[in-house]
């Protein structure tokens, strides 16, 4: 992956998630590694708490600012509150405000519980979904980066069993439009190489095992084309992902969340990051979940914090995205 190395002039906001979960420390521990400026938001006593526990050095230095937010309600490592769970919404909050503001270059996230979330009432089915809402975004992207590759989802958070009527043409057209744009705007190629794999098992195997290959996929594929986007497949899923095939694109879109970030997540796990495409700002995150069995023990890999950070100060250096962000507000 090339992208450039120049950092933003405005500092990275670090969001520090689920405040029961490893993201208070993961945070912590991924702004002390950056070195850059950046802003950790969260609750100032909780994050102390969790430096102490964790032999973190506290306090923080002069590259780490610290946007207090308070918690409403005490924490235990490992078990989550939906009294708690506006907090976290909060922090999320926080961040896009300032970023689209000026205030921060770019948002990286720790994870947060979505079922927690629910539990207190809020609608809540991921940060992709929530960020295309609170930006008024009509079509965002999640995309995963690791392990040499660059995994797209056509859908994102749903059950499996509804993903087949989630993919139309239109749809997928969107994906893939929003995908090259980004790669060439924030990733700096050139001329993007897309890859997309179908639905079925075998890509439908010419329909005998399922039409959306012939009657959505196939055709959206076609149009993105028509428009200058270099697109190409159905491709079978189970070899679309075998190195020597994909090392000859730039990224590839899957169907479906576990089509395509079950594999990603085996050659990169703890290192890759989550990267929302589409938006007016610069948002990256972890790829992985709250860990509450690790909560508190000190333990927690600030590996994937690390990178999602790091990923995000090059992505808001581009030039041509800064241009975008100025065209979007």
């Amino acid at each position: 992956m090339t992208v450039p190395s120049a950092a933003p002039a405005s500092p990275i906001a670090i969001t520090t998630g689920e405040p029961a979960g490893i993201g208070p420390e993961i945070a912590l521990r991924a702004a002390l590694a950056f070195a850059r400026p950046c802003a950790l938001l969260g609750d100032r006593a909780l994050l102390e708490q969790t430096a102490r526990d964790s032999a973190i050095a506290w306090p923080l230095p002069a590259h780490c600012a610290l946007y207090h937010e308070s918690l409403p309600h005490p924490v235990t490592p490992g078990h989550p509150r939906p009294a708690n769970a506006a907090y976290v919404l909060r922090l999320l909050d926080r961040a896009i405000g300032g970023c689209r503001g000026g205030e921060f270059g770019a948002i990286a996230t720790a994870p947060v519980h979505k079922a927690v979330i629910n539990e207190a009432g809020i609608a809540f089915s991921g940060h992709t979904e929530y960020l295309a809402a609170a930006t008024g975004t009509r079509t965002v992207v999640m995309m995963l980066v690791g392990g040499g590759l660059r995994v797209a989802l056509a859908t994102t958070h749903l059950p499996l069993a509804q993903v087949a009527a989630a993919i139309t043409r239109e749809s997928l057209g969107s994906t893939l439009d929003v995908l090259d744009h980004d790669l060439r705007t924030r990733f700096s190629i050139a001329r993007p190489r897309i890859a997309v794999a179908g639905l079925n098992p075998h890509a439908g195997e010419s329909g005998f095992l399922g039409r959306e290959e012939i009657e959505v996929i196939g055709p959206a594929i076609a149009a993105a084309r028509q428009r200058g986007i270099d697109a190409d497949g159905p491709w079978p899923a189970d070899t679309l992902f075998v190195p020597a095939r994909a090392r000859t694109v730039d990224a590839i879109v899957a169907m479906y969340h576990d089509q395509g970030l079950t594999p990603l997540k085996y050659a990169s796990f703890g290192h890759g990051v989550n990267v929302t495409l589409g938006l007016p700002l610069v948002r990256t995150s972890v790829d992985h979940g709250t860990a509450l069995d690790l909560a508190g023990s000190g333990r927690a890999d600030p590996a994937s914090m690390l990178a999602a950070v790091e990923l995000a100060a090059q992505l808001a250096a581009t030039p041509l995205s800064r241009e975008r962000e100025r065209g979007r507000g």
